[in-house]
């Protein structure tokens, strides 16, 4: 009958070779490490599309009715296979997940039906993919790299409509001074990205939303961390870390995940981000899910008030 109690095969396994009598001698970094992974954590090195997905699972469950018909809105998420969880038939990924989150910031507090909009750095193009999917959108102007372009030309064209993808304007950073001059936006948007320019080039693409738009939306984070159990450099990216950490406009290293580090930083990122002595901030808040992030509507002092009709 012992034989009944005795550690499976796969056990027998982890005991020999990770929970051993030596792993249990120092604890220092035991709950961060191999025997912990073994015995009640997963290793977020090779489990992170496992994390990922759970995150993205128990995001969805708070998302709100309003969130989920935006969601539906936006079709052909699928495109390019992303990490995608499925809740109540839905299928989700953290690109579109918070696509919905920043759209329902944004929505009761700017109109957006029939607005101009800027966007400086669109990655591959969820935002303005989910924008023009819920909003009759006038036009939507995209300034970026040319080599990020070249995804959200090909990205945008398969996802959109004809008639929804003839509203969008690409413009690359060589053509901003000239193919934007005299030109006006209601709206103008940037989300992760000043983080990882030169500081000029974020204070120049300020000076453009100050000279050129009525209203500017910003997601990014506060600050900097160097924090070894995060990094996960492979050997030769020390170069890649210091140039990270000479961009963006709060180059400040923090505890990232420290609650009160994070709010402290936050009256500096609302100043560095302001376009403009005319400009002040409409509404701010925490950017979920990012520890880190901090998202923010600014006005353009002595503009109507945008706020759709009905808003609170």
């Amino acid at each position: 009958m012992a034989d009944i109690y005795q550690a499976s095969r796969q056990w027998q396994r982890i005991s020999r070779d990770w929970v051993t009598a030596e792993a249990a001698v120092d604890l220092t970094d035991f709950k961060s490490g191999r025997p912990n992974h073994k015995i009640s954590l997963w290793d977020p090195g090779s489990n992170g599309v496992r994390y990922l997905k759970t995150m993205v699972h128990n995001l969805a469950t708070r998302l709100e009715p309003a969130d989920w018909d935006r969601l539906r809105n936006t079709r052909n998420r699928h495109v390019g296979r992303p990490h995608a969880v499925r809740w109540e038939g839905e299928d989700i990924c953290l690109d579109y997940l918070q696509a919905v989150l920043e759209l329902g910031f944004l929505a009761p507090r700017t109109a957006l039906d029939g607005a101009a909009v800027l966007e400086i750095g669109a990655g591959y193009g969820r935002t303005c993919h989910t924008l023009l999917s819920n909003h009759d959108i006038a036009s939507y102007c995209i300034v970026d790299l040319p080599t990020t372009m070249r995804f959200s030309k090909r990205y945008l064209a398969e996802v959109l409509d004809d008639a929804h993808y003839a509203k969008i304007r690409f413009v690359t950073v060589d053509e901003v001074e000239t193919a934007l001059d005299g030109e006006r936006f209601d709206l103008a948007l940037n989300i992760d990205s000043f983080a990882e320019m030169l500081p000029r080039t974020a204070r120049g693409y300020l000076d453009l939303i100050d000279r050129c738009c009525t209203a500017f939306y910003t997601k990014n984070p506060v600050g900097k961390y160097l924090d070894p159990s995060l990094d996960g450099r492979p050997e030769g990216e020390d170069e890649l870390l210091r140039a990270a950490l000479e961009t963006g406009l709060m180059r400040q290293v923090l505890d990232v995940h420290d609650s009160r580090a994070v709010r402290a930083a936050v009256p500096g990122f609302l100043t560095a981000y302001r376009p403009g002595p005319a400009w002040s901030p409409a509404a701010d808040a925490w950017a979920v899910p990012w520890s880190f992030y901090w998202q923010v509507l600014y006005r353009k002092n002595g503009t109507a008030d945008p706020t759709p009709a009905g808003a609170s």
